[in-house]
């Protein structure tokens, strides 16, 4: 197939992202596709006649290490030759247009928010991963929360809080503070008590406008993947030290990571249908990864779905289908395929 990969963008996620496609785009070729790897914001930079071409073209190998910080956004914009005003480059809509699918190895804000999704649509673009709605639904918190609510899915105590509102911290301490439409644990507190809640909320406000603020659960961090319906091994994750930040997620030997996690039968069976439960409240397509907290009385708490789960050599959903027997590259693979039913 010729497949394009598509990363980067302008997301926190950045880095990322740009180790996820490396890593989909090394393995789709090394099991005979024509893979180009192309950041959503740069563009691609070659020249062409047909963008068919570049499918034929040899690719480098690639490789990308997720460092301990975040990217410099403001100098990535700075750096593209045409001033970056628009968060897609030059190019890319004419280039997956000529591919078999675009692979999403998109992570955060435009790249799963449903925007990308949607403006592929319009263009007749097929790509991997849930369409444009679920996307939407799964990346907003705050409507996840809501959903489900709604759908008898136990989710912490919480609430949304915007930007001028006047403080609000009757969920109790200690409480986290994140934004609502965030990835990767970036801009994520943990609260211990009021003096520090002004402190927090202003560090979690400069990613975003709207936050959630919601009850600290002590237990046992749980995930599980989704693919086309059907839930995938759990992982329990332990960091070594302070909680599932951004370092902990990408720096090798931070966490440890149990697949299948040291959970009894009927309690990873709770999980594994409260995953695909939680996949259907929010109408996502083809895969997702969906995070849990399990307190101390045994109780199940849903505290997000991630419509475009990482793709790194640390990331978990590689973990649980090693754990089923399936390498990268099949896995890659049996994403385009679950994929490409929505087109069918």
């Amino acid at each position: 197939m010729n497949i394009v990969v598509l990363c980067g963008g302008l997301s926190n996620e950045r880095d990322v992202s740009i180790s996820s496609g490396s890593c989909v785009a090394r393995a789709l070729r090394e099991r005979g596709h024509r893979a180009v790897l192309v950041d959503v914001f740069f563009g691609y930079q070659g020249s062409y006649s047909d963008p068919r071409e570049i499918f034929s073209k040899e690719q480098p190998d690639l490789g990308f290490t997720v460092g301990e910080n975040m990217p410099d956004l403001d100098e990535v914009r700075r750096s593209r030759p045409d001033g970056g005003d628009t968060p897609i480059g030059p190019n890319v809509i004419e280039i997956c247009r000529a591919a078999d699918i675009t692979f999403l190895a998109l992570h955060g804000e435009d790249g799963e928010n449903g925007r990308f999704q949607a403006l592929f649509d319009v263009y007749g673009i097929k790509y991997t991963g849930c369409g444009y709605l679920g996307s939407a639904l799964a990346m907003n918190k705050g409507l996840t929360k809501t959903i489900l609510r709604a759908g008898g899915v136990s989710v912490p105590e919480g609430i949304v809080l915007h930007r001028g509102d006047a403080l609000y911290a009757n969920v109790g301490f200690p409480c986290v503070v994140k934004p609502c439409s965030g990835g990767s644990s970036v801009g994520t507190y943990i609260v211990g008590d009021a003096q520090d809640y002004g402190k927090y909320l202003e560090l979690a406000f400069a990613y975003e406008d709207k936050l959630i603020v919601e009850r600290y659960i002590k237990g046992r961090e749980l995930t599980v993947g989704v693919i086309d319906g059907k839930a995938m091994p759990v992982i329990e994750i332990i960091p070594k030290s302070g909680f599932y930040d951004y370092k902990n997620k990408y720096q090798a030997g931070m966490t440890d990571e149990l697949c299948p996690a040291p959970i009894s039968d009927a309690d990873t069976s709770r999980v594994q249908r409260l995953a695909e439960r939680v996949n259907a409240l929010l109408l996502i397509e083809a895969y997702c990864r969906v995070d849990f907290l399990m307190d101390e009385s045994g109780e199940i708490f849903c505290l997000e779905a991630n419509t475009l789960p990482g793709m790194t050599p640390t990331s978990l959903i590689p973990q649980m289908a090693a754990a089923e027997g399936m390498d990268f590259g099949e896995l890659c693979e049996k994403l385009i395929a679950v994929s490409e039913e929505k087109y069918r």
